[in-house]
């Protein structure tokens, strides 16, 4: 990982094989007004660190995982579903060029400005359409995100705030149609986490005023601050990119996880420059158990950002290495 390296568009929205991890993040609210409801969609691409000169189409040069979530405050609990595979025989893979990930009939393609995902799960069925409304946000330096001191320690990542969401949904029996907004990550790496780093806490909120928030803190092994960063682009389109030491992550209250037993944050005050915003969970149970196939179990979920205690926007809240420390 090196600064100066140029993003394009749309050639950076596809895969970058010569890299160890890659993924695309999707998530976001729907029927806010409503019925709220919080989902996740998500492709992760890795590169296993083995010899590849086998030229069987069977050895694994990139493997796929997928994760769906929905967040839906009258089940009190996240409904999720997984899948893995291995890159080839058409049935999983990750384009050059441009977005078209996919795990057999779970997919995430981009067409133009816009995108769709198909996810077909027996607890969860999404069909969903997102509409750019706003160009794609580079993070870090111009698109190079610094995660920790080493210079190496870094990632290639940009997000796309205020996607318009419009599509199907269901679960339960039930049948609906949605609308909402959303917001998408697309980063990619080879030296993501530090070996004195144990995980991250990760904000991505879209602001009631057009303005978009992407704060994160990497933790070191005592739960402390290790690294930070983060960026705000305002209303009038300006983006105000924060040092280490301008954001905070300052909990306010923890949740315990009765399968697990693991302790989350689920609130938080987060302080990036000279605001600061009290994030709450939509509800607390937003925990997801990937082990049959990323071998790890984080929190992610839904929240709520307000600002001097009046409502200021609606994202997610990511939180891994409570559990374990992540192996990436």
């Amino acid at each position: 990982m090196v600064p100066g390296y140029r993003l394009q568009f749309p050639r950076d929205e596809g895969s970058h094989p010569d890299f160890r991890i890659e993924w695309w993040y999707i998530t976001g609210w729907l029927n806010e007004a409503t019925r709220p409801l919080g989902f996740q969609i998500t492709f992760f691409r890795a590169r296993p660190n083995l010899k590849h000169d086998n030229p069987s189409a069977f050895d694994p040069r990139q493997i796929m995982v997928a994760h769906a979530a929905l967040s839906d405050p009258s089940q009190g609990r996240l409904i999720h579903a997984q899948r893995a595979a291995r890159d080839g025989f058409a049935l999983a893979g990750a384009d050059v060029g441009s977005t078209r990930v996919w795990i057999d009939n779970w997919r995430l393609q981009q067409a133009g400005a816009s995108y769709q995902a198909q996810i077909a799960a027996p607890d969860i069925s999404l069909d969903l359409t997102f509409e750019a409304t706003q160009p794609p946000m580079k993070q870090g330096q111009d698109g190079y995100s610094r995660k920790g001191p080493a210079p190496e320690s870094a990632s290639y990542y940009y997000s796309i705030p205020h996607l318009k969401v419009s599509g199907a949904l269901a679960h339960g029996g039930e049948q609906l149609r949605v609308a909402g907004t959303a917001w998408l990550d697309h980063e990619w790496s080879s030296q993501y986490l530090e070996k004195d780093a144990t995980g991250w806490d990760w904000i991505g909120i879209n602001l009631s005023d057009g303005g978009a928030l992407m704060a994160f803190r990497m933790r070191d092994r005592h739960g402390g601050h290790f690294w930070a960063g983060g960026a705000l682009r305002h209303p009038d389109g300006r983006l105000e990119v924060f040092s280490p030491e301008e954001v905070r992550f300052i909990p306010r209250r923890e949740w315990k996880s009765a399968r697990t037993g693991t302790n989350y944050p689920v609130s938080f005050l987060v302080r990036a420059g000279d605001r600061e915003f009290a994030i709450d969970p939509l509800f607390d149970d937003q925990e997801h158990d990937t082990r049959i196939s990323s071998g790890t179990i984080y929190w992610e979920g839904a929240v709520r950002a307000l600002r001097d205690g009046k409502p200021a926007g609606a994202g997610y809240l990511e939180l891994t290495g409570y559990w374990r420390r992540v192996d990436l």
